[in-house]
């Protein structure tokens, strides 16, 4: 027990600037996710769970609706997955996502961050070892066994099943993540995830001393900045 995950830490923007940035990322994903899947929640689980943390993040209705009907009409931008990986400030692990219509000047962006703060950008592979590829879903509940047993039921591949102060949080493989939720939305009702996304786990982590804190800081920040990037995972178990 006890492992760790990451939220997102753009949840809440305090800016209207950040708030901008965070509302064009979930729009460029909502548009991928739909050109994808299709546009009809009900239809698409990727979609409908992205929709959630949008709403959650205070995403407006009217940049939701405008990239659903982008997705909709079919043309619009041609979107890729590029990934990142490398090593931060004082030996701390690095994964980064992206959604870019030019492979070039992300790697290129994503690599002067490194660059910049004295960081190593990896080869594919080089930290992703060290961490697990999980759907994670925390959700209020008293009882663990009960949620258990369910997924058991379901024959869900449950990696690790944690209960804190009513609160519980199941991890499960990403692949097993569909179900996962569809067996958690059959056997508990009307369910509100405070947490329901596939993330990468570091298997351990690390603590940086308080200069090295503060590089990473910086690292972490210069990141997300920038418009390509949609997710950052590592290893840092203070900040």
């Amino acid at each position: 027990m006890g492992r760790a995950y990451q939220n997102r830490k753009d949840s809440i923007a305090k800016t209207s600037d950040a708030k901008a940035k965070v509302y064009s990322k979930y729009a460029r994903e909502l548009y991928v996710c739909g050109k994808a899947g299709g546009v009809d929640p009900a239809g698409n689980l990727a979609l409908r769970s992205l929709l959630e943390r949008a709403k959650k993040d205070q995403v407006p209705a009217h940049v939701i609706d405008k990239a659903l009907d982008k997705a909709a009409g079919g043309a619009g931008e041609d979107f890729e997955v590029a990934r990142y990986e490398g090593y931060g400030p004082g030996g701390s692990m690095v994964i980064v996502d992206c959604l870019t219509d030019n492979a070039t000047r992300t790697f290129n962006d994503v690599r002067l961050c490194f660059t910049k703060c004295d960081c190593k950008i990896g080869n594919q592979g080089a930290v992703m070892h060290m961490f697990d590829h999980l759907g994670i879903f925390v959700f209020p509940h008293d009882d663990e066994d009960a949620v258990l047993e369910a997924l058991m039921e379901a024959d869900v591949d449950v990696s690790e099943i944690e209960s804190e102060n009513g609160v519980i949080s199941v991890f499960v493989p990403q692949q097993e993540y569909a179900k996962a939720k569809q067996t958690l939305a059959d056997a508990l009702g009307d369910i509100s995830f405070d947490v329901d996304e596939i993330q990468f786990v570091p298997q351990a982590t690390t603590d940086l001393d308080e200069v090295n804190s503060e590089h990473f800081a910086r690292f972490y920040s210069m990141l997300e900045y920038l418009d390509d990037v949609q997710r950052i995972f590592h290893n840092v178990g203070n900040l």
